[in-house]
């Protein structure tokens, strides 16, 4: 009632009334996980998968923008009027860096493709709905995906009602017979596998990485049952020290199979929200032919319009500052997280040396963010919420990664955003807590708090 005694009607809403999307826990995944961190700010961090911000420097920002403005005045001959409407106005769809991102591709990954086949995204995240959204045409069509696999793609996946099968992972990246297997029972389904997901090098959350033969095996899949490859690769410069870098698949593809996914996130920085979508298949229709990527263009004049023109501008001038080359840019990243890796895989061999009656092991990853824990008890949002509070020690459930069930009783860790002293004290703190943890019958009513 209002205070004339008219009975309001509020437009609240209830759960049924909403898109089913918004009750899969792959949604409510990184708002908990993010949760948790908050509720703990002391807690030392082995689960973050940002980028070090070691080398942030907000001085590098408006170098990064003069350098960007003088590369229009001089190499696409902008005036000042050309130079100011670039920046402040909304801009070009599939974005204003196009032609540096492809530079990029062909300086350190080998990849030359037309910079009209780009179209910049608000980060990958961006690029995987657009993908998923244009392939996904009826209930007919399913995408694959490794598993377990990054929550951001299943998530998107949800969103625009694409069905997920799931690839077994296993040490040599991905269970390739498992990847024709589940294509095969799809199509026995009545259901047309549409694309294969995958990070083949370090993928998140597994640190797991494909090896030259299994890439060309996979492309060889690919062509034989008429799939998409989407390739994400944000890891893939940080190899640890002394490691070869291996091609990309999108380097390996000769018959446009590899819709590519590219971030800035961990090569420049993630607030400028700068991904990207190479997307070179053609298109024909009705109209003629045209490019996968202006279909996907047409699906972001929708979404989100373009992608900032300034924080375009900035994450160009990096790119020009070194030569459009992310691995000069990169180069301390590297180190840094190379290091990490090392001090990480390190400090658990010392904690739980080979041989001991622990059950703890891990995997090693020839680089990247991330490493897989496998413990004697259930590694679940319970345990880890016990041990932010008690021991002051945040990772992350792998059961986050996996639709259904798995990951029960492993962990991840992430090497990217501690000190080596803050991995010295975090390890002291994991270890505290595997030793509290092991052994308990009834974790989840014992380790309450």
């Amino acid at each position: 009632m209002n205070a004339s005694g008219v009975e309001i009607l509020t437009a609240d809403l209830s759960t049924d009334q909403l898109h089913a999307a918004l009750q899969d826990p792959a949604l409510a995944s990184m708002n908990f996980l993010n949760e948790v961190a908050s509720r703990f700010p002391e807690a030392i961090s082995l689960a973050a998968g940002r980028p070090s911000e070691e080398f942030f420097d907000v001085d590098d920002l408006p170098r990064y923008l003069k350098i960007f403005c003088d590369y229009l005045a001089a190499e696409t001959g902008a005036d000042e009027d050309g130079i100011r409407r670039t920046l402040f106005q909304y801009g070009r769809t599939k974005g204003v860096i196009h032609e540096l991102l492809a530079r990029n591709l062909v300086c350190d990954e080998g990849i030359d493709v037309d910079p009209e086949s780009i179209v910049v995204t608000v980060g990958c995240q961006e690029a995987m709905f657009l993908v998923l959204r244009a392939l996904r045409r009826d209930e007919r069509d399913v995408a694959l995906t490794v598993s377990p696999g990054y929550v951001g793609l299943a998530g998107a996946a949800r969103l625009v009602d694409m069905p997920l099968w799931p690839v077994r992972e296993n040490e040599d990246g991905v269970d390739l017979d498992h990847l024709v297997e589940q294509i095969e029972a799809a199509r026995a389904a009545g259901k047309r596998p549409r694309a294969f997901y995958l990070v083949p090098d370090f993928a998140n959350p597994s640190g797991a990485s494909l090896d030259l033969e299994a890439r060309r095996r996979l492309l060889a899949i690919a062509a034989e049952h008429d799939l998409l490859i989407l390739e994400d690769n944000p890891y893939g410069l940080f190899q640890a020290e002394d490691g070869r870098r291996l091609p990309t698949l999108k380097a390996l593809d000769t018959s446009r199979r590899v819709v590519y996914l590219g971030s800035l996130a961990k090569t420049c920085f993630p607030g400028a929200r700068v991904g990207f979508v190479v997307a070179d298949q053609r298109v024909s229709g009705d109209g003629g032919s045209t490019l996968f990527a202006d279909e996907l263009s047409k699906i972001k004049s929708m979404l989100t319009v373009n992608t900032s023109p300034l924080a375009q501008a900035v994450a160009g001038g990096k790119l020009l500052e070194h030569g459009c080359s992310l691995v000069k840019a990169n180069d301390r990243e590297t180190r840094l997280y190379s290091r990490n890796m090392r001090l990480l895989l390190e400090g658990m061999s010392r904690r739980f040396p080979r041989g001991g009656d622990h059950q703890v092991s891990w995997n090693t990853p020839g680089g990247g963010f991330f490493v897989v824990v496998t413990v004697p008890f259930l590694a679940d949002d319970t345990a880890l919420e016990y041990g932010a509070g008690k021991y002051g020690v945040l990772w992350t459930p792998m059961s986050h990664f996996y639709d259904g069930r798995g990951g029960e009783n492993q962990l991840r860790l992430s090497v990217s955003v501690v000190s080596p002293d803050e991995m010295e004290a975090g390890l002291d703190r994991l270890a505290m807590l595997i030793a509290d943890l092991s052994g308990k019958e009834n974790l989840r009513s014992s380790h309450r708090f």
